[in-house]
């Protein structure tokens, strides 16, 4: 009989007058502590004249504050007791993010409320960090898998936010002005739009405590909300790119579920069954038996009204329309739904993943913390891995057949190709 799972640390939420939100998740055997500040803001948020200027916000928050006005003074108060600093933005969240030893946590958690609160914006480090993000969007450019990913966003959701670069582009970053910037972080970076997420050997007072001392004075209006997705895709669809590359990189998409359906299990289940590891269908097929590709993987990504499910691949061009069928031939198959022990290899898989990757303090704070700004509520690790045991092959049969369809699939390719037709005949099924 298979040994049950030690529960996960457990997390408490206290909710400031300003509407700032304090989660902590007490992990006593570490002697690390994670610490994520998270805001909904965005490039879901941005108007087409604004692209990419959460992510040049996020970049900006590095360079100075009035007590700490060079980007040394910043990253040395982490970085010098060993620690690490950094950030991200996605499309409905940005993060900012501060791992320390555990006697250190009160100045890496003092850094990051200062980046968020203080921030210099100088003209000259304005200038100077759009000429980074341009070279940041150039590599991505120049990387053929990374603008294949960035070519099937702006196929499945063409005209609007969800389907534009997070990055945006040269000539809308370039004509972002310092004081729409400013007028960003007055809309957005506000307290009720902020969730501070702690993790490590701390409680939950001490934590609370130092963010009512850095932020009890703080105060703003309501931030603005994002429109909801617009549903205007017609497939099947295919876009190729021409590269002179070695590999064709392949990007296929269908239209899936947001992470608030019921099916979202299901549909997790169904994606590892399909190409999350080493024994899925896509890995055997593709791989093991054809030698069609080095590495192909599958993804299942959800968001508040709208999702994927993804397959990305490199193969040899002369092969890439066969690759592209047997991927189909593949997710026909899934039709059927999964037999009972496939299922069950596939929930072992994801739980045991989830389990192992909430061993890290830092997976634990941004997980909490995004749960909590995205959803408004979070899911335990024991929830999740019951809800995950509550799958069954009636609920995977039902998700596949609710996302595998012809009109919802989508196929970016970037290669040595001058026409699309070979692929779009592939598309069938």
């Amino acid at each position: 009989m298979p040994r049950k799972l030690i529960s996960a640390p457990r997390h408490r939420k206290t909710t400031l007058p300003s509407g700032v939100r304090v989660l902590t998740s007490t992990m006593p055997t570490t002697n690390a502590v994670s610490m994520v500040i998270h805001f909904g803001a965005g490039s879901r948020y941005e108007s087409d004249e604004l692209a990419g200027s959460s992510h040049l916000f996020e970049h900006l928050l590095f360079k100075g504050t009035e007590k700490r006005p060079q980007p040394r003074l910043i990253s040395e108060v982490v970085e010098g007791v060993g620690g690490s600093l950094n950030a991200y933005t996605d499309r409905e969240l940005t993060g900012y993010w501060a791992r320390v030893p555990r006697p250190h946590y009160i100045e890496g958690l003092d850094v990051l409320v200062d980046m968020i609160r203080n921030p210099l914006f100088r003209p000259f480090d304005i200038e100077r960090e759009k000429q980074v993000v341009f070279e940041e969007i150039r590599a991505s450019n120049d990387s053929p898998s990374s603008r294949v990913d960035t070519i099937l966003d702006e196929l499945m959701w063409p005209n609007q936010p969800m389907g534009r670069d997070i990055a945006g582009t040269e000539e809308s970053v370039g004509a972002v002005s310092r004081q729409a910037l400013m007028d960003y972080m007055a809309k957005q970076y506000v307290p009720v739009n902020t969730v501070i997420s702690v993790t490590g050997g701390i409680t939950h007072g001490e934590i609370v405590d130092q963010v009512k001392r850095l932020m009890g004075d703080w105060d703003g209006s309501r931030p603005l909300s994002f429109p909801r997705v617009v549903e205007n895709f017609k497939g099947p669809a295919v876009r190729v790119e021409y590269r002179k590359t070695e590999q064709a990189h392949l990007s296929l998409g269908l239209h899936g579920i947001s992470l608030h359906d019921p099916d979202r299990y299901a549909l997790r289940l169904l994606s590892a069954a399909f190409g999350e590891s080493m024994s899925s269908r896509l890995f055997e097929e593709v791989r093991e038996k054809r030698g069609l590709a080095y590495d192909i993987h599958s993804a299942a990504s959800m968001y508040t009204d709208c999702g994927a499910l993804l397959v990305s691949s490199g193969v040899d061009p002369k092969r890439a329309v066969e690759a592209v069928k047997v991927i189909i031939e593949e997710l026909v198959k899934l039709l059927d739904g999964l037999p009972a022990a496939e299922l069950e290899q596939a929930r072992e898989l994801s739980k045991g993943r989830l389990v192992l990757r909430m061993e890290d303090s830092r997976s634990v704070a941004t997980s909490i913390g995004v749960q909590e700004l995205v959803k408004g509520q979070v899911e335990t690790v024991d929830q999740m891995v019951a809800a995950f045991n509550k799958v069954k092959v009636d609920d995977v049969k039902r998700i596949a057949r609710r996302v595998i369809r012809p009109e919802r699939l989508a196929l970016a390719v970037v290669g040595p190709f001058r026409s699309h037709a070979k692929f779009a005949d592939a598309l069938k099924f």
